[in-house]
């Protein structure tokens, strides 16, 4: 395959994970096109012979710039979450532009089960997306990420220092996966010159409650963590009170009723599908990163 690979938010880790996988798996510098809005901080990837192109999703003639001449985009959800509509108004823009330039083939990172009623508050972003690539005519390859492993950082910590959890997620199961996993597989998606529309959720390879979380810290780190549940009201004013900025504190809150509701709790096999690698396990996860958990 010759076909040009473009990839947006390349700036970003997961952008730069799929960069690297790209890289490591031999294909040619020439063929990649790492788009980002600040061009300078991939100079590095300049020098590998990586082409570097700047892009602006509020920024519909950057796109179109861009795009021209890139056979396959890979585009990564942007982290506009402020401002609510904004980002499904970016991804539609990005979709817009890649028709006009002629893209054969569409890559999109997503959510699982993003379809209305879902209680995460920026489903509606991705589910529009994907609605938006599929009217778009071009063919696609929708990823459905699953939670990082690396969002943990957000609550483990403090969960470990002050020796409480607190959560409104009940007995829901998460599949935390690695991003880096996840980036392989999307290096694999997008390299692989396939041209039929799928649709691939990305899991770890085991789901787990917070309280089986939480015993796996204990074992792994020696602090025992008491789970305590919420309401989603509770937990929201107890975070807000933390400190947590007022607009973000739901967002949150939003991912343990999705949690508690069941919507998160697949394990799939397609890391590995896509990659050939088998994807960490959580505990891994956690021994690699003790220390600068219980820092």
């Amino acid at each position: 395959m010759t076909d040009t690979l473009l990839v947006t938010g390349a700036s970003g880790q997961l952008g730069r994970g799929v960069i690297n996988h790209l890289l490591d798996t031999l294909i040619s510098p020439q063929r990649i096109i790492a788009a980002t809005r600040n061009p300078e901080n991939l100079a590095d990837l300049a020098a590998r012979g990586v082409t570097v192109r700047a892009a602006d999703f509020d920024d519909t003639a950057s796109l179109a710039s861009a795009f021209t001449g890139a056979d396959r985009v890979l585009i990564i959800s942007t982290n506009e979450l402020a401002l609510p509509g904004k980002r499904l108004k970016q991804h539609e823009t990005a979709v817009a532009a890649a028709k006009s330039a002629g893209v054969s083939h569409l890559l999109y990172t997503s959510m699982p089960n993003p379809e209305p009623g879902s209680p995460v508050l920026f489903a509606p972003d991705h589910h529009g997306t994907e609605q938006a690539i599929k009217a778009s005519g071009i063919s696609y390859t929708i990823f459905r990420n699953g939670w990082y492993q690396e969002n943990l950082f957000m609550a483990l910590p403090h969960a470990i220092a002050s020796g409480q959890w607190y959560t409104s997620a009940g007995d829901g199961r998460i599949a935390h996966g690695a991003r880096d996993d996840m980036a392989a597989a999307i290096a694999a998606g997008l390299a692989s010159g396939a041209t039929e529309s799928t649709t691939h959720t990305l899991t770890g390879p085991q789901a787990y409650t917070v309280a089986e979380i939480a015993a796996l810290v204990t074992e792994v780190t020696g602090k025992p963590i008491e789970v305590v549940q919420l309401s989603d009201e509770a937990l929201t004013g107890g975070l807000k009170a933390a400190g947590v900025p007022e607009g973000f504190a739901p967002v949150i809150v939003s991912f343990d009723t999705n949690t508690r509701s069941g919507r998160i709790s697949m394990v799939t096999d397609a890391i590995e599908t896509l990659s050939g690698r088998r994807p960490r396990p959580l505990k891994q996860f956690l021994e690699v990163n003790k220390a600068a958990l219980v820092s």
